[in-house]
């Protein structure tokens, strides 16, 4: 299929994100939440690797259905009918979270087919012509990474991981190996749109973490002043993502390419990147919710390295972002890295002190920006 030019493009309908994907986003949150406490339970290198593990194959499916919507509006009661479906799919999978590598691995591996199956069925039975044949040559990747999640969920520990991370690693080749991904249809505004969403819901359990951790402690100055920190640095990274129209630049950035481009975009920016900034937001959390229970205490390297290495991770997707979408120079982001690493030490020595010196380094992150935009 030939690539069409940005000016043809434009005249296809847009629409904005539906009050049904909102609330098929309200699973999201809890599967987000799930893995969150997942993590802050086992924070050992395994309990991190398997953490990662799940959201590669969550995000996987949860961007999936991002892509189905864009070209599937939900607009028929078939259609809300096959999201409920997905949706309880999703439920299901985040119920199995915690252990999803103990007893509760054949409810994840049931749960994760039966989003695939609906995935893959409504979109290329509505996805327009374009979408529905690239959907059909992908399908059958989709539904092998499906089918080794479910059979890892039947398997010993051992082997379940290694089923899937296969998954994951088919996840991640597909694409490249199927490369007709050009002729999916991408809209814009509502593409932007909701990532931008998900994005708002994984800082939204950063506020919950804090919540969390106070849960049944004493009303504190200590333990005021780490909340407040740690809002602070929840809202720095909104701000990192949102901010100066971040959102808006990628839209209309977006909207300039060809189709073959847009969709290529949509799979680095969208995908690749978003992965990290998401897992970054998710490890956040977890350090937060070690914090703040905590906050005049040393952390364990755990717990540092929770809070260092997820804002770090974060950083690093910001950056990959902006690059792809070239909305932005990249290099401060990747500079605030390394310094977020550097906040380690800080938090074997003091929590709060940690949570203080992240804040300052996006601070200073946010204000070097400003200041070569001006």
């Amino acid at each position: 299929m030939s690539a069409e030019t940005p000016a043809e493009e434009t005249t296809e309908s847009e629409y904005r994100v539906s009050t049904l994907e909102l609330f098929f986003d309200l699973v999201f949150v809890f599967t987000i939440t799930q893995l969150t406490r997942t993590l802050a339970d086992d924070t050992s290198p395994l309990g991190f690797a398997q953490a990662v593990i799940m959201l590669g194959v969550i995000l996987w499916m949860y961007f999936g259905y991002v892509w189905l919507t864009n070209a599937v509006p939900p607009d028929t009661t078939v259609r809300r009918l096959l999201l409920m479906v997905g949706m309880g799919g999703f439920l299901v999978i985040a119920l199995a979270i915690p252990n999803a590598f103990g007893s509760a691995g054949a409810a994840f591996g049931i749960g994760y087919l039966i989003v695939n199956l609906v995935h893959s069925g409504l979109f290329i039975s509505a996805g327009g012509p374009g979408s529905a044949a690239a959907m059909a040559r992908l399908a059958p990747f989709n539904l092998g990474s499906a089918g080794l999640v479910m059979v890892g969920g039947f398997l010993p520990p051992t082997a379940r991981a290694a089923a899937w991370i296969a998954a994951v690693v088919l996840m991640i080749v597909s694409p490249y190996v199927n490369r007709r991904h050009g002729e999916f249809r991408i809209r814009p505004a509502h593409f932007v749109e909701r990532h931008g969403l998900v994005v708002i819901i994984a800082i939204g359990e950063s506020i919950i973490a804090i919540g969390i951790g106070a849960a049944g402690l004493p009303l504190s100055l200590s333990l005021v002043i780490a909340a407040l920190l740690g809002l602070v640095l929840a809202y720095q990274l909104w701000w990192c993502h949102f901010g100066r129209n971040q959102d808006v630049r990628a839209e209309h950035s977006l909207a300039a390419m060809s189709q073959a481009d847009r969709a290529r975009a949509a799979l680095s920016a969208f995908g690749w990147a978003h992965a990290p900034i998401l897992l970054g937001i998710v490890v956040v959390c977890v350090g937060l919710k070690k914090t703040i229970g905590h906050a005049t205490e040393h952390l364990y390297l755990s717990g540092a390295l929770a809070l260092g290495g997820g804002a770090a991770i974060f950083l690093l997707g910001q950056a990959l972002f902006r690059h792809r979408m070239s909305i932005g120079t990249s290099t401060w982001r990747v500079t605030g890295a390394v310094a977020a690493l550097a906040t380690v030490p800080i938090g074997l020595w003091l929590a709060i002190a940690q949570v203080a010196a992240l804040v300052i380094v996006f601070g200073a992150l946010l204000a070097v920006e400003e200041k070569q935009r001006a």
